[in-house]
């Protein structure tokens, strides 16, 4: 009888079955994509020119009744931070007789910017209420009201001679950064479909120095 080998191993099966770990990373996809919130890209509407043949002069006269300008303005400290924020308006485009700047606050307030601003977009914002009423009710959905105020907004800027806000924002050297992302915050609060980031003309310095007994910059 031929002898046993005893120092030959017994071999194991080393396959590994990968079929749970694929049903388990189907179920990790299927709960992330049931938590995950979808963000939409925020844009900003741009009015572009038309070819229309228009009166441009009497188009020119309706857009500087509606223009408000907004001075970003402050204080530096020895750190160069941004301290003592203030915000100036004047209405039109500042060569009418008696323009000068008038201080402001945020707010809800008549006298406050957000006021200012509600007073100036009424008959938009009440297209827009009233949408949100029936967005509220169930009536309408998200997409069907996030459709239609598009469309109202686009209707407006399309309009011009519709009574509506042209905003431009000018920050001086001195402003306070926050200011400007606030007051940017409030053009999409109160559904403004024309502002614009604008640097400070020979009017704007003009008017500055009026209200404030010394030229821009200076201490």
């Amino acid at each position: 009888m031929a002898k046993k080998d005893k120092s030959r191993q017994k071999k194991f099966d080393t396959r590994i079955d990968f079929t749970p770990m694929v049903d388990m990373n189907m179920l990790l996809i299927t709960f992330f994509m049931l938590c995950t919130t979808m963000l939409k890209s925020q844009t900003l509407n741009l009015i572009l020119p038309t070819n229309k043949n228009e009166d441009k002069e009497q188009d020119i006269k309706i857009q500087q009744s509606n223009a408000i300008s907004f001075i970003l303005d402050g204080t530096v400290d020895k750190n160069g931070k941004a301290i003592n924020s203030k915000i100036y308006y004047y209405a039109g485009d500042g060569t009418e007789e008696g323009a000068a700047l008038t201080e402001i606050n945020f707010g809800n307030g008549k006298d406050a910017v957000r006021g200012m601003l509600q007073d100036r977009n009424k008959a938009l914002l009440k297209e827009v209420n009233e949408l949100k009423e029936k967005w509220k009710k169930g009536e309408i959905a998200d997409s069907t009201f996030n459709k239609k105020v598009k469309e109202a907004q686009k209707k407006q800027s399309e309009d011009l001679t519709a009574k509506r806000p042209i905003v431009m924002i000018k920050p001086t050297a001195n402003a306070c950064y926050a200011d400007v992302v606030r007051l940017l915050d409030e053009m999409q609060i109160n559904y403004v479909t024309s502002f614009m980031l604008q640097p400070l003309n020979k009017q704007d310095s003009t008017l500055y120095e009026q209200k404030l007994g010394h030229a821009l910059g200076a201490k």
